[in-house]
């Protein structure tokens, strides 16, 4: 037999909306995601909410509970007192479509512009060889999970939407870290398109995206602040300056945006 308790749930859109009350049954061992589906059978049957695994694979059911981003399928209801009222929020810095549904197609299309893995010339498919430790460099980075609770935690663009146009967030920037982390990319330096394209210079570190990955992923030591620190090397350390001066290759580009790899 289940305990009663309350939750608190935003109904609307992007343009209208409200918190509404309902007390709904709650058993042991249940998550929030498993109350949520409970109001749609009993309460709410028009409640919108994203959902897939719900085994914290997926990144569908991110949503915000008790002003913290977290996913609904992996917040544990013995987590919150007996008498605590349990508020779930659309994920604020993307807009609603409906109820917990939200619009985080920017996420895509910041996405879409980050350069693809990039091969080495005359290396097909199938004859990539590389050393084990440079497959783990970047392995951590490969668990993410697209859930975007960093870009929704991220307060560059969650409390600044004028950012959005010129910031990618830490989803794209971990992407890049893989990237550049590649043995066989070929593509130029990852680092100065996180610089001069993604607006890496925006993030203050100050890791709250790191707190709510919920796979663990050390976001800001492991892949921002080193990526940070070869950016600013490569613009404004006078001896790297004079060494690309000295030993630059022929053909590389003056400007160290435009720069190769190496």
């Amino acid at each position: 037999m289940g305990t009663e308790r309350h939750f608190r749930v935003w109904r609307g859109d992007d343009e209208n909306g409200d918190l509404v009350d309902f007390d709904v049954e709650v058993n042991e061992g249940e998550v929030v995601l498993d109350i949520i589906h409970r109001l749609q059978a009993t309460q709410a049957p028009d409640l919108a909410v994203r959902w897939n695994c719900k085994a914290g694979k997926c990144g569908s059911c991110s949503a915000e509970i008790n002003g913290m981003p977290k996913l609904m399928c992996m917040t544990r209801m013995n987590t919150f007192a007996d008498d605590e009222t349990v508020t779930v929020t659309p994920l604020r810095t993307f807009p609603v479509i409906r109820d917990l549904v939200t619009d985080v197609s920017f996420n895509y299309r910041k996405a879409q512009q980050m350069p693809a893995f990039d091969p080495p010339e005359g290396v097909a498919p199938g004859e990539y060889r590389m050393q084990q430790v440079d497959v783990e460099r970047s392995q951590e980075f490969r668990k993410c999970i697209e859930c975007f609770l960093c870009q929704n935690t991220c307060h560059v663009v969650r409390d600044h939407e004028e950012n959005k146009q010129a910031f990618s967030g830490p989803r794209l920037f971990i992407r890049a870290a893989e990237l550049d982390m590649h043995p066989l990319d070929a593509r130029e330096d990852r680092k100065e398109i996180a610089h001069a394209e993604q607006g890496i210079g925006y993030c203050n570190i100050t890791k709250c995206c790191t707190e709510v990955c919920p796979e663990g992923i050390h976001i800001t030591d492991n892949a921002i602040i080193p990526m940070k620190e070869r950016v600013v090397d490569r613009r404004y350390d006078p001896i790297f300056w004079l060494g690309r001066k000295i030993f630059r290759r022929p053909g590389m580009a003056e400007d160290p945006a435009k720069g190769r790899r190496g």
